[in-house]
């Protein structure tokens, strides 16, 4: 029986994350996951949001976009396409994400790319919450 899981956040470009915790909750396509130790071995899709993990009783969060999470009895390994510590976002860049997303799907233009507007928007958005929430 594990009595911890490791966590590692993968993106393309870096090694994010390499943590040894009791708990991660993980935005999957459906839902929020909670995983502890010993959880049931899975592999699930993720969504744009917020990941957090918990060492004793300090709670950390980091925002992450698209990827997968896999999850052994003593393993949670994300790989992502974002993931961002709230020290790591640039609030003015990620107001001016937001703006410029919300503007695009204000637009009537059949050009613009709805799915990918709505994306950006909800990942300016996340990365807003989650850095204001460091800033607290």
């Amino acid at each position: 029986m594990a009595d911890n899981l490791n966590l590692e956040v993968i993106t393309p470009e870096r090694l994010a994350l390499r943590e040894v915790v009791d708990e991660v909750v993980v935005p999957g396509l459906n839902g929020e996951l909670g995983i502890l130790p010993d959880h049931t071995p899975l592999i699930s899709q993720l969504k744009t949001g917020i990941l957090s993990y918990r060492q004793g009783t300090v709670r950390k969060q980091l925002h992450v976009s698209g990827g997968f999470v896999e999850v052994l009895s003593d393993r949670v390994s994300v790989l992502s396409d974002v993931a961002e510590k709230p020290e790591e976002i640039d609030i003015g860049r990620a107001e001016r994400a937001r703006e410029r997303a919300e503007k695009r799907l204000a637009s009537r233009s059949e050009d613009i790319d709805h799915p990918r507007a709505e994306l950006k928007l909800q990942r300016a958005l996340t990365r807003l919450q989650l850095a204001r929430k460091g800033q607290s």
